[in-house]
Order: C-alpha cells, then structure tokens, then sequence
C-alpha cells in the first residue's frame, strides 16, 4: 500500500492498495567471495578506500499458486541496468484513466534497502549486511485500487476483468467505521546507544569536520525491541496518529518482513523527461498555540545552523541531479515550509531535465540514498556512517515507491519515519530509527532531542510509549511558501560534460569528491564551454603534464573536496605547474585554492575560528582579479582549513584578493605573474551572490593574458 495520508496538496494527489502480484524482482546481499567486508579503516580520519562496485544479482520470480518459484537471473554492476532488464516496457493499459493519477497501466512498486548504497557509491562498507538479507523486493502490480483525494472517489484498476468486477462489489459494499485506532502496550525498547553516547557521536563528528574530513554526516540512532500489535495495527495507529504524503505498508510474508513508513520525504519523481527531488533539512517541534508555532516557525527559518544544513542539502542535490540532467538544465522549483502532526520541516524541491536516453532508472540511481540522510560530501560520509553505526541501516533511509516503465513516471519516498518489523517464533521485532543532519553548528544535546521528536510517533504506534496526543503539540499538515533562494539559470546551453572520453581544447575540471563538482559544470556549460570532469582521487597513471598533451584544456579548475590538498596528489601538481606559468588560465576552489597556497609556500592550517559549511559570508575585496567592477558580495563557504592573510610575503607568488569580515582568512588569492586565481568558496552554491560573474570573469582570460 502507498498511502498519501492528509489532506490534498501538491505532495499528496492519490493513495493505492496493490492487488495480488505474481511476478516480483528480489536482490539479496551477495556473498562475501563476492562483496566482502572492507577490512577496518577510519574514514572520519581521512582514510577514504574508493572501490569499484561489485555484481549483484537480481532474481524475476513467479507465483505458482503455492510459492514463488525463480524464472530468470540477471548480474550487473548497477541498480539501473538490472531494473531495465527485468522491468521491460509494457503493451498493455488499464482501461479507465483518472485525470489525477499517473499510473495508466502495469507498473512495479517496492522497497529499496539503503544498504545498496554500495551499488550507488564507490565504496564498500565495513558492516555489510548478512549474505542473503533482503536489500530490495518489487512486485509487478496489475490490479490495484486508487483513492483519488482530490475527489474522495475510489476505482479499480486491472487487466483482469473479473478481480475488477469483484473489487468493485466489495468496494459497493463496504461499510465505513470510524474508530480511533489503538496498539497494544510494549515492554520499553532498547536503544542502541544512551543519551550521553549520542552527544559524544556529535562531539566525534564535529572533529572530523574541523579536520576537513566533511561538511555534514546524518547519524541515525535506533531503537529495539518486541511489539504485542500486528503490522497492520500499527500502520493503522500511525496513519492516525502521525499522517504523511509518502506513507506506506509492505507485509513480505514469506521473508517475515512487514515495513511501516510515515516519510514526508519525497526522494525522486519523473514525468517525462523532468526529475524531481525535495530535500528535508531544518525541523522544529509543532507549537502549541498558532502564535508559538510561528514563532518556532521564524526561528527555523532564520536559524543559522538550520539553512546552512539546508542549503548544503539543495547543493548537494543539485549535484545529484547535474550528474544525468543535460547541460545547465537544473532549477529550483519551490521553497517551503511544510507542517506534520509534530514537526515542521524546511523544503526544497529541486527539478532537472535528463539527458536524451536516459530513464527513471538512471534518475533512481543517480539520487539513491538521498542526501538529507547521508550528508555530504556524499562519498565520504556514506563511508562514514558505516564507521559511525557499526550495522546495516536495511530500509530505514531507502526507498519506497514506484516505476511505470511505459510512461517513464515514477515517485520514490526516503524511508524516514519508518518501522521494520520481523517475525520469528516469539512473535513480531520493530526496530525504529530516527537521526539528524550534524554540522559544526549543531548542539549534541539539540540533535539528542531532535533524533527523539522524530521517532516518538512511530515509538508510539509500536506500544512503546504512552499514546497520549495531547502530550505533544500536534497539528494538521500544510504548507508554506517561502522565497526561492538564489538566481541560479537554468537556460538550455548547446555545450557538453564529458565524463568518460574527453574533449580537446574545453574546461578541465578535477573533481576531489566534491558534493557540488557537477553545480560548476553545469556552470561551466551555461557560460558557454564544454567541460571534461576527471577524477583527481583515483589512482591514475597519467601525470599532470601527461594530461595537458592528451586534452590541451582552455582553462583548468581544480575542485573542492574534503580532506587536504595532499589526499589530492593530482591537484597538488597542476597547482605546482599554474604557479610556474607552465598551463593555461586556472582557477583553484576550496581545496584547489588551498592547494595554490601550499604550492606558493604558505601553511595551511585549521581555521581559528571554526569550519563555516553552508553559510554565505561577507568577501571583503580589492576590485581587482576575478573581482573587477564587482560591488561588495556575500559568498557560500564550505571549508575548515584555511590560509591567513598574516602569511602574505612581499617574495610570495601570490596576492590576496578577498578575505573574511576579519581580514585575517584567505578568500582569495591571485598569481603576480600569471592568469592564477583560487578562491575560498563555492561560486556555484544557491548562497553565492555574483557566483555566475567570479567563474565567467576566470573563463575570460585567456592563456597568459
């Protein structure tokens, strides 16, 4: 069941209970011969092992009338080519249409554990999942019925005229009784770490980002133990107590699996050609008068910790979205606040027009798992959260939706809000899982409470918690609109990304697994240049001098990332060449301006006042540079290191061009000699003012000019 519960908005059009499916695609953990474990390492310390994805094996299985029997295997190295092949299009249609429903024949739904993150990053994980856990099961589904909000109108759907003609009798018949749902009382689960070993994780987090390691990393704390009610007693509890536009109940009997989502998430839609996702980050409690739920409302909104957790989650999936969406093709669509029954949330909902050849599976696989509950950069944490959580999430934080292969539509949740059930001898085990984005700004008490407020519901519905709804403010669900940040354009440009064969003579960008890598393509491509990305962290066997003979670039950006300059021997030597007037014009960003410094002699060090990740900062300039005829500007800083205007030499290689309100960081910095330039944040972020001038003023120098 996919169940939109509230009331009707632009998140929540339809509902649909699936009918009886007698195709399904189930993917299990592979062995470890084939996927194993990644032996012990500290990714929070730096210590990143990048790895090619292994072959995960997908069985088509078919109902016999008594178990499900294997019809046909297939092996890949992606999620997407396995969906394309076991999920081909399909010749036939319902017969009936509903204006508001998309769904206009077959279609596949299901559930995606998080875990196959190892199949969407380049990354294995030290806590695998068992060999054999279910990581995904999809049913064909045939016969449905949809409940249209719009109309409070339910139909039926099928190729199967009788089950229709009997899903409409039973429908006819069937008597509405509205009564309060209730849950049995539950002995107090166990959770997997205290309240005092929660704020230390926050504490070991913001160490990680002062190092530079990363920016933000979204840790989630569980909670365990045996529940008196059956799943559908406590879905029906949850839909009550704690509705949500992309709930939903999946009961997997023959693997003693049931799955209870109340997600607000939504992780990926397609219509056409268009993708769309709405990142969630920033979360305030329900108030319990009008007047101090706005009041907690303008605090979210204006909180500094907040929108920096949020912004960085709106670049992070522009860049996801950038990776299949054809060339400057990226916008936001709209900014919200929107109201749960206990929470509030900031929203942004991002859009991208995919590239030609490309379908929702590719979209699925470019977006999964979503960022507001990894954190970015996405490789770096992603890795970890496995360091961090020591077990497989499952499907808290996957995905629950579906594709319609004919169409191209499909709609994903992010499994937030969720409860996984097991069976076994003793009866019914739920495991609840609820976490927060952490950033430098975070407070480990405000996250221990923040992780708390979003599992309560769900600790509720298990019996685990008094059901006393007055306990908690509480409220109906709504949304409201705030002014989109940012003027980023989205104007379709003739030029290309190249990412696998290269073209002569275009931008060369080396990517440092960067979250935003792709946000400055797009940039790229709509000031007019094609774009070759190569990765500066894999292992390569070409040099830098190797590279400008094969390419010949125009002009070379050496990208941010995590780490220090050093973890990026590639982009230490282009800045060593840059400096020595032996390439054409480069630009450093972050950790490629870093970079330029150490290359010029000066040290690098951890800021003295702290990492700034999300937050648009005054840039103090001297007019000159990449700074010409530009009035004063705020800017979006992602970074924890820095270089200080106090180690400015008069012998240096290199002028200061912009600092920090302090005038004691480094924002930017520029060759004496040559068309060098490195700056201390992200052009290409939704906070950047006058990012599009920094980067097409760099584009318009020309060789030594």
């Amino acid at each position: 069941m996919l169940l939109s519960s509230g009331p009707k908005s632009h998140l929540a059009t339809f509902s649909l209970l699936c009918g009886p499916s007698t195709t399904r695609i189930i993917i299990r953990q592979p062995s470890n011969e084939v996927t194993p474990p990644m032996p012990s390492h500290s990714p929070l310390n730096g210590e990143i092992r990048l790895t090619e994805s292994s072959t995960l094996t997908a069985e088509l299985q078919h109902w016999n009338g008594h178990s499900w029997e294997v019809g046909e295997a297939f092996t890949s190295t992606t999620i997407s080519e396995i969906l394309r092949y076991l999920c081909p299009k399909e010749h036939v249609v319902f017969e009936q249409e509903l204006a508001t429903v998309p769904i206009s024949g077959p279609f596949w739904t299901g559930a995606f554990s998080y875990d196959l993150v190892q199949w969407t990053q380049p990354i294995g994980l030290q806590h695998p999942p068992k060999e054999n856990d279910l990581l995904c099961i999809l049913w064909r589904i045939d016969k449905c019925i949809v409940h249209c909000k719009e109309t409070d109108v339910m139909k039926t759907f099928s190729t199967d005229e009788r089950w229709k003609e009997l899903a409409i009798a039973s429908l006819s018949n069937h008597e509405v009784i509205e009564t309060l749902p209730s849950v049995k009382s539950s002995n107090v689960p166990v959770s997997n770490c205290t309240d005092e070993e929660h704020e230390q994780i926050v504490e070991t987090i913001h160490s990680a980002i002062k190092d530079g390691q990363l920016y933000q990393l979204n840790y989630g704390r569980t909670w365990e133990g045996p529940v008196a009610s059956e799943p559908w007693d406590i879905l029906c509890h949850s839909v009550s107590s704690n509705p949500a536009p992309f709930s939903g109940f999946v009961h997997v009997k023959d693997e003693d699996l049931a799955l209870i989502c109340a997600s607000p998430e939504s992780l990926l839609s397609t219509k056409g050609d268009v993708i769309t996702t709405a990142p969630i980050k920033g979360t305030r409690p329900r108030g319990a008068s009008l007047a101090e739920e706005l009041l907690l409302r303008e605090d979210m909104i204006s909180d500094r910790k907040e929108r920096a957790e949020h912004r960085m989650l709106v670049d992070l999936m522009r860049n996801d979205v950038g990776g299949i969406a054809k060339p400057n093709q990226i916008w936001i669509e709209r900014f919200d606040v929107e109201t749960y029954a206990e929470v509030q949330h900031l929203v942004t909902r991002v859009q991208g027009r995919m590239k030609d050849g490309l379908d929702a599976f590719d979209a699925f696989q470019a977006v999964f798992p979503g960022g507001s509950i990894t954190g970015c950069p996405r490789t770096v944490v992603c890795a970890a959260i496995d360091e961090l959580e020591k077990h497989p999430r499952s499907f808290w934080t996957g995905s629950l939706g579906w594709f319609e292969t004919t169409t191209n539509m499909s709609s994903w949740n992010i499994m937030i809000r969720t409860a996984e059930l097991k069976k076994d001898t003793d009866g019914w085990n739920a495991r609840v899982t609820a976490g927060g984005g952490i950033t430098i700004e975070s407070n480990p008490k405000s996250e221990v409470a923040e992780a708390k407020w979003k599992a309560n519901a769900l600790l509720r519905s298990c019996g685990w918690m008094d059901d006393d709804r007055l306990s908690i403010p509480r409220g109906d669900l709504s949304v409201h609109s705030l002014q989109i940040e940012g003027d980023l354009e989205s104007t379709p440009s003739s030029n290309a990304i190249f990412t696998d064969e290269f073209k002569q003579n275009s931008v060369l960008l080396i990517d440092n697994l960067d979250s935003f890598t792709y946000n400055i393509a797009h940039m790229i491509c709509g000031l007019g240049h094609d774009v070759n990305i190569m990765n500066g962290r894999k292992d390569t066997t070409r040099s830098a001098k190797e590279i400008m003979e094969q390419l010949n670039p125009s002009h070379i950006i050496l990208g941010p990332g995590p780490g220090w300059p050093k973890d990026s021997p590639l982009t230490m030597e282009f800045a060593t060449l840059a400096l020595a007037g032996k390439l054409p014009p480069t630009l450093g960003i972050c950790l490629g301006h870093q970079a330029l410094g150490i290359a010029a002699g000066w040290p690098l060090i951890r800021s003295p006042s702290g990492p700034v990740h999300g937050t648009p900062v005054e840039c103090l300039h001297n007019g000159h540079g990449l700074f010409s005829n530009l009035p004063d500007i705020n800017m979006t800083r992602y970074n924890s290191l820095t270089l200080l205007s106090s180690d400015n030499q008069e012998d240096s290689a290199v002028l200061i061009d912009a600092t920090d309100a302090t005038k004691s960081l480094v924002l930017a910095l520029r060759s004496k000699t040559y068309p060098v330039f490195g700056v201390q944040f992200h052009p290409e972020s939704v906070g950047s003012q006058s990012g599009t001038l920094i980067l097409d003023a760099f584009l318009n120098y020309q060789a030594h000019g």
